[in-house]
């Protein structure tokens, strides 16, 4: 078992993934990578130093993740941070512009194949890795889960008619969200007394990939509060949080 504090990322090879990648390794951690495709976790490991290892993980392949939990317990032999970090916004064309995804994913024109295949990384994704983790993160002394959610998620700011956001809210992407917070808050009620701490956090409107780029805040200011979270020693479990402090579920 080693010295340093192991950290695992979902979806790490690019974005905010990465950059939460970079930090943590700054901050002491051995960072694994993880990537649906090695060689682009390879590269992404290399581009962040000697702290990172590119780890291949496809949430959805239920194999890619038992491997991936074996590796983990056999080289390090415990997880302190899990950041579930992986998602996609659509599963149609790429490159549409975020308007076309937004019309796309509402509830009266939406495909059921699109809303399952987001799903499938989205919400059973984090529950399939976080379930293989656990054994893992048991090990650790003060062990952290952190979901990657999105202020689109919330109900209680959805159902506000002067929410700026609320006219976006489908059932793809952002219900996907909502689901997410629901299986954070699951597993913060059943592990409250033990070592680990579970807390969703949204990035804010970053621009990646997944929204076409069409996000106003940089990847290193998405990345500041799920690197704030996964460091606090002493903080709370359960909550769901941004940019700007507490989110409403």
């Amino acid at each position: 078992m080693q010295n340093n504090r192991i950290a695992l990322i979902t979806g790490a090879n690019q974005g905010i993934g990465l950059q939460i990648a970079k930090e943590m390794a700054q901050h002491g951690f051995t960072v694994l990578v993880g990537s649906r495709n090695f060689e682009n976790g390879e590269t992404a490991a290399k581009s962040i130093g000697a702290n990172a290892h590119a780890l291949q993980l496809d949430v959805t392949d239920r194999a890619s993740i038992a491997a991936a939990v074996e590796r983990v317990r056999s080289e390090f032999g415990r997880l302190d941070v899990l950041v579930n970090n992986a998602a996609i916004a659509h599963a149609g064309e790429r490159g549409r512009s975020l308007e076309e995804m937004l019309q796309s994913n509402r509830a009266s024109v939406a495909s059921l194949d699109e809303v399952r295949t987001v799903f499938e990384t989205n919400v059973f994704g984090v529950l399939a890795v976080t379930q293989a983790m656990l054994p893992l993160l048991r090990e650790a002394p003060a062990a952290r889960i952190v979901n990657i959610g999105s202020g689109v998620g919330s109900l209680t700011l959805n159902s506000d008619p002067t929410w700026e956001y609320r006219t976006g809210y489908g059932v793809t992407y952002a219900a996907s969200k909502t689901a997410l917070n629901a299986i954070t808050l699951s597993f913060a009620i059943e592990l409250e007394g033990t070592n680990i701490k579970v807390n969703v956090v949204s990035p804010g409107f970053t621009k990646t990939a997944l929204n076409n780029f069409a996000g106003t805040d940089s990847i290193e200011e998405g990345a500041r509060e799920p690197v704030r979270v996964a460091l606090e020693e002493d903080g709370p479990t359960g909550t769901f949080s941004g940019p700007s402090g507490p989110l409403p579920w």
